[in-house]
């Protein structure tokens, strides 16, 4: 196989792994019984572990492991604290697990990609096209749960997200050693290794600053989405347990086709509109599921928005950033961008909507006020988009060209 044909079934796995058991995560520590703070801690797992990896696992993999060796240590190791998520029914064993995993996991995140944009020949023009693999993964990833769900899964089905998830981590640690040698980063070992400070005063700069905000808004939004969207669909729409997964995998099939027009949009409309567009497709897909829950079709089909809300907003930050921010800061201010919309967003998701979830829970029924909820994210993406509108003022209207997959 040809190395950008590697490197494109490295992302299949990678991202396959996160797939798995992201949309049924909440529903299940809900079937364990879960407190909403219990479910809030797990979900700020993420966020705990992508600080590390600013403070630790990304400079510690740089200069010391061949990113592919890291990779194979850290989903193996990975693939075992999965397995204890799938038998771990009690809080604190089950928290311990997923901790362990976040702490392994997030950090493979930029090593797979640091190991692409060091193997391709021109980064810029195949590594969209790489990319492309994880959004394949999170796909493919879904549809084994048809045949190991039921169409109203018990906790003990349930539990196959992990078990999953543990198999396709074990394949892509025997995997990572068949990739390309990437040694350690040589140039690293005189770098600062709070190089991350200096993207902290670019805050001072007026449109960096209404974008970093916009930005947390968004990533709460959209982080938001992961934790109600599966529950809702099952317990408010009516789908079956096994196709929720698949429905809620249309949002890729979409993402696939917006990532490859986005550079043309771009382009023509720059960067505040494409951005503006992008929260867009949040708020009315919020506002669907809020005053259309009735019509199952409806709800299938505005899945197809998520496409919109990732592509035209989150990409478009980290090209943006790319294109707009100084050569010398261009890393830092991505990585700081990064731990935003993983880190600070996820956790603050991981509180504010669990918690709102058990204030609009009927405690007789257990049936929850989803047209009262979902105005919240719907609410913020309007705040967001007059941010955007009225504040953001970028040094470029567009970029002048795109690098395309």
């Amino acid at each position: 196989m040809s190395v950008r044909t590697r490197l494109f079934l490295m992302m299949v796995l990678q991202l396959a792994v996160w797939g798995a058991w992201a949309p049924k995560l909440f529903p299940y520590m809900g079937m364990l019984g879960f407190q909403p703070w219990q479910q809030s801690l797990v979900g700020s797992a993420w966020g705990v572990a992508a600080l590390a990896g600013i403070f630790f696992s990304n400079q510690f993999a740089d200069r010391s492991f061949a990113a592919e060796r890291f990779m194979a240590l850290s989903h193996a190791l990975g693939g075992l604290a999965l397995v204890g998520c799938a038998f771990m029914t009690s809080f604190w064993p089950f928290f311990g697990c997923y901790l362990v995993f976040s702490l392994l996991y997030v950090p493979t995140l930029s090593v797979s990609n640091s190991i692409a944009f060091a193997n391709l020949k021109e980064p810029a023009r195949d590594f969209g096209a790489v990319r492309m693999g994880g959004t394949v993964g999170w796909i493919l990833v879904s549809w084994p749960f048809i045949f190991l769900l039921g169409a109203h899964a018990t906790a003990d089905q349930i539990r196959w997200i992990f078990l999953v998830a543990a198999i396709v981590s074990f394949a892509l640690a025997a995997y990572s050693l068949t990739l390309p040698h990437t040694p350690p980063k040589t140039d690293a070992a005189g770098a600062d290794p709070l190089a991350w400070r200096e993207a902290l005063t670019l805050l001072r700069v007026p449109f960096v600053a209404v974008l970093f905000l916009v930005t947390f808004l968004d990533s709460v939004i959209h982080n938001g989405y992961f934790v109600m969207a599966d529950a809702f669909l099952t317990d408010r729409v009516g789908i079956a347990g096994n196709l929720s997964m698949v429905v809620l995998s249309l949002g890729q099939f979409a993402e696939i086709v917006t990532m490859f027009v986005l550079g043309g949009v771009l382009i023509r409309l720059g960067w505040k509109v494409t951005m503006i567009i992008g929260i867009l497709g949040h708020a009315a897909r919020f506002a669907v599921f809020a005053f259309f829950a009735d019509s199952v079709q409806t709800i299938v089909a505005v899945q197809l928005l998520h496409g919109v809300c990732y592509a035209f907003f989150f990409a478009t930050v980290y090209i943006f950033v790319d294109d707009a921010f100084p050569k010398d800061v261009r890393s830092s201010a991505q990585g700081l961008f990064n731990f935003l919309i993983l880190g600070v967003g996820n956790v603050v998701a991981s509180f504010l909507f669990p918690a709102l979830i058990g204030r609009l829970k009927d405690p007789v029924t257990g049936a929850v006020d989803y047209q009262s909820l979902f105005m919240v994210p719907t609410g913020l993406a309007l705040v967001a988009v007059v941010l955007l509108a009225v504040l953001f003022r970028p040094p470029t209207r567009a970029p002048e060209t795109v690098a395309l997959a």
